[in-house]
């Protein structure tokens, strides 16, 4: 019992000593690793290894930022807080490029506010905030998890686009698009029109909502074969 209460004053306790950097570093590395393990469960790039890394890194940066000052300056308080804002920092850039635009949609936002929040977690386990960096986890992970099937219920995960479509002949009939649009999990809120008989084309623009899952080349290699199709385009809606 006497040796489980050192344990404890020794990790509880603002001076930086191998035992106290050790179990840090440890713990850290298992709350990064967790919620890293979360998002390479949902198929990102950056998984339990990065996330780990990142948080230990955070961690290490803040020990060191406490130790120089103890032992360098003879000072049981240091300054901190520079360290851990230039952490954050360089954790901004690094966060920025698992973000990822393709097929006219933004991927990675989640994943780079993870990083960021993952070097925070770093941060205060480094400083000895180990049950706010404990419950930080807890509540990134419902927030990860239980937020993105309130979102997939409530249709808040769905992104608005519009699917600019010109076809080589007087279309009448969408019909056979929106059962398309369906089969595709693709919300259609609207379409606009216009007609040019003299050149005997016509020019569609379907307003929907879709998912940032959703195979856009796929549905439009089945949306040119409904009509003769000159082109099709996909932007987002403004």
């Amino acid at each position: 019992m006497n040796l489980f209460n050192d344990f404890l004053n020794t990790i509880s306790d603002t001076e930086v000593t191998t035992t106290s950097a050790i179990f840090k570093l440890m713990l850290s590395l298992l709350l990064g690793g967790i919620v890293g393990f979360e998002r390479k469960r949902k198929g990102q790039v950056a998984g339990a290894r990065t996330f780990a890394l990142i948080s230990m890194g955070a961690t290490l940066a803040m020990i060191i930022s406490i130790y120089i000052p103890q032992v360098y300056l003879g000072l049981k308080n240091g300054d901190p807080g520079r360290v851990a804002a230039q952490v954050i920092t360089g954790v901004g850039f690094l966060g920025a490029g698992a973000i990822i635009q393709t097929k006219g949609s933004i991927r990675g936002l989640t994943t780079a506010a993870g990083i960021w929040m993952v070097a925070a977690l770093g941060l205060a386990v480094g400083v000895g905030l180990y049950v706010i960096a404990i419950i930080s986890t807890i509540l990134i992970l419902f927030t990860l998890v239980s937020l993105e099937q309130y979102e997939r219920r409530t249709n808040l995960d769905r992104e608005g686009k519009i699917i600019h479509l010109k076809a080589t002949e007087i279309v009448e009939d969408l019909t056979r698009y929106e059962k398309l649009l369906g089969e595709y999990k693709v919300s259609l809120h609207n379409v606009l029109v216009e007609y040019n008989y003299s050149e005997q084309k016509t020019d569609l623009k379907f307003i929907v909502l879709s998912r940032s899952t959703t195979d856009f080349v796929s549905l439009f290699s089945h949306m040119r074969n409904i009509y003769r199709t000159e082109y099709i385009s996909l932007q987002n809606e403004i």
